[in-house]
């Protein structure tokens, strides 16, 4: 499958932005979607992450009850909706998906090594 991430840009502190993710290919009976972000010169982080039905979701720490992930499977999309930006959310933002694995464990929906395919990514940036 091929992910293409897009939404990113320039927000203000407190603004919102919508990432979409879209596929190439049906997604909802095969793959675990996730969003992932680096920044420059960290490491790459997890954000957030949904089941295949969509039914569950998962999130970091850090971005809990400010983002939202949600995925339109008539669209093969997964979008994720931030609010609240804060200067410390400024990254490339990347959709994987994950085909081979199941749903419930954190420590594997949170490594990035675990998924199969990426997109190219999308750069958010906020001013403070």
């Amino acid at each position: 499958v091929q992910l293409q991430a897009s939404g990113g840009g320039l927000v203000q502190t407190g603004g919102s932005l919508r990432l979409s993710c879209a596929a190439s290919e049906r997604t909802d009976s095969s793959y675990i979607m996730g969003w992932f972000r680096q920044a420059p010169g960290k490491e790459c982080e997890f954000v957030a992450a949904i089941s295949r039905s969509g039914c569950s979701t998962y999130y970091a720490d850090s971005v809990k009850g400010r983002f939202t992930i949600s995925r339109d499977n008539a669209k093969n999309t997964v979008y994720l909706q931030m609010n609240i930006l804060k200067p410390e959310d400024t990254a490339v933002y990347y959709c994987a998906a994950d085909r081979s694995r199941g749903w419930g464990n954190p420590r594997i929906l949170t490594e990035g090594g675990n998924y199969d395919y990426w997109g190219q990514g999308t750069q958010v940036t906020v001013s403070s």
